[in-house]
């Protein structure tokens, strides 16, 4: 079975972007879609990324921390004052100074944030960075161990963790390479990756990693912190019906993990566009879970022009072998 999707504009099509999906429930494929093409999963794995570096806490420290901390720790946060706030309180208690974090510095992903900013002339830091509550968890787990603050690097302990969990989580050892923020990512088929969100929707559902569950949980209680105003993640969370966790990666990656159905599912746009994957997540949602999504239909279906006029549709097109 084939899956695009498609953009008109009018009557006539523009473009097609083919979808790969995996939808995996206790390490076994029960839906698929496209090729099991392999990818890097970037920031789609932070969950298990914080996982590790939690880990490495005392546990005075894991009752301390709220669930929204978890939340901007798994996040790729917009940027916004909340974002902000929310990882310096998380600096201050691990006594921790901006000034550590490696993920370097970018404009908000919130425009009004970025214009903001840009308006006072003021440049933006580490904290504006999407990684950077992922970051100050990393360093945190290098002053409780007393490694290097220099976290990055492949041979890092820290990474070293990392790649053992992946491993584990996902099935199958990855290919590794640079992540846009500095630190290791993974490259691995998205049967491999949905395998990990089903484990994370199991343990969300109390069936295995308690601390794991927590996390996936937190990121469902507060998407306005993993994600921001406006972004699809933010989105589907709103629109869910049913408990669900998602993390949206990097060129056109959509992850999801659904508790009450132990599945976890994994959409992959090959052309990595943005327009398409909300789509894409719609129309693979209403096969795999009916009703996760209640009614929602994303804003991306309808194609605007530059005066807000309705000139055409993204549409998924389903097709047999």
């Amino acid at each position: 079975m084939g899956l695009w999707i498609e953009q008109r504009r009018g009557e006539l099509r523009e473009t097609r972007h083919p979808v790969s999906a995996r939808v995996v429930e206790a390490g076994t494929v029960r839906w698929q879609v496209g090729e099991d093409v392999a990818c890097f999963w970037r920031s789609g794995c932070k969950a298990f990324q914080l996982r590790t570096a939690l880990a490495q806490l005392p546990s005075e420290s894991l009752e301390w921390l709220s669930d929204a901390d978890l939340a901007i720790g798994a996040a790729s946060h917009s940027g916004q004052p909340e974002h902000l706030a929310r990882v310096r309180r998380i600096l201050r208690h691990f006594s921790v100074h901006a000034r550590l974090l490696r993920c370097g510095a970018h404009l908000p992903i919130h425009l009004p944030s970025a214009h903001k900013l840009l308006g006072r002339r003021q440049k933006p830091t580490a904290l504006h960075n999407n990684c950077s509550g992922k970051h100050t968890f990393m360093l945190a787990a290098c002053r409780a161990q007393g490694w290097s603050t220099d976290y990055l690097p492949a041979a890092h302990p820290l990474q070293v963790l990392n790649l053992s969990t992946i491993t584990e989580l996902a099935g199958q050892s990855p290919g590794t390479a640079v992540d846009g923020c500095g630190v290791p990512t993974f490259h691995l088929p998205i049967s491999a990756m949905a395998r990990a969100y089903a484990t994370l929707a199991a343990a969300m559902a109390g069936d295995g990693d308690a601390l794991l569950g927590r996390i996936g949980r937190a990121m469902g209680a507060f998407p306005e912190l993993t994600s921001g105003t406006g972004r699809l993640d933010l989105a589907v969370v709103r629109a869910a019906t049913e408990p669900i966790s998602v993390k949206i990666g990097a060129e056109g990656l959509f992850d999801i993990a659904l508790p009450a159905r132990r599945l976890g599912v994994v959409i992959k746009v090959h052309s990595g566009n943005s327009e398409a994957l909300a789509v894409a997540v719609a129309a693979v949602m209403a096969e795999v879970a009916p009703g996760a999504l209640g009614d929602w239909t994303p804003a991306e279906a309808v194609v605007l022009n530059v005066a807000g006029r309705e000139v055409g549709e993204r549409r998924a097109v389903w097709a047999a072998d």
